[in-house]
């Protein structure tokens, strides 16, 4: 009896984790996202760190008055981080290469991921297998579970 159980639970983690990673594939990356307000660089020298190198982050108008407030985010509002290789030009760290691109989409349904969805692209656009539970939701949740899990704040556009 007791090794039914653990092989139901098992499954069902298993099923949980396939669910959410199949949600992240149905974010697309949004068309026309360079067009959304932007965000200054911010730049991470620790070539250790996930985030080593210089990232924007851009945020749609249904996103835009949550994040300027810090308060809640209306159904679909999405936020895309791309981020780039550091290059020095004249003593100037500056963006080099496209390394990669985020998705994160305000979906209620997302229970694992705190009602976002996340998703991860190569820098031609194409998905990159994220995970969003593992490689996202675990550093938004530490990071920001006040801030309704968006780590980043509008003090970075000023």
């Amino acid at each position: 009896m007791k090794h039914t159980v653990a092989i139901a639970l098992t499954v069902g983690a298993l099923i949980g984790a396939a669910g959410a990673a199949l949600a992240a594939d149905n974010v697309s990356l949004p068309k026309g996202y360079e067009k959304w307000a932007k965000s200054k660089a911010r730049v991470e020298p620790d070539r250790k760190s996930m985030f080593y190198g210089i990232h924007y982050i851009y945020v749609d108008k249904k996103a835009m008055k949550g994040y300027k407030t810090g308060g809640t985010y209306p159904e679909g509002s999405q936020f895309v981080a791309v981020n780039y290789s550091i290059k020095n030009e004249g003593g100037k760290q500056v963006p080099g290469k496209k390394t990669m691109i985020v998705v994160m989409k305000r979906d209620k349904k997302q229970t694992a991921t705190g009602g976002w969805q996340f998703a991860g692209f190569s820098p031609d656009g194409k998905p990159s297998g994220l995970d969003p539970v593992r490689d996202c939701f675990g550093c938004h949740e530490k990071d920001a579970k006040d801030r309704n899990f968006v780590i980043s704040t509008y003090a970075n556009f000023k």
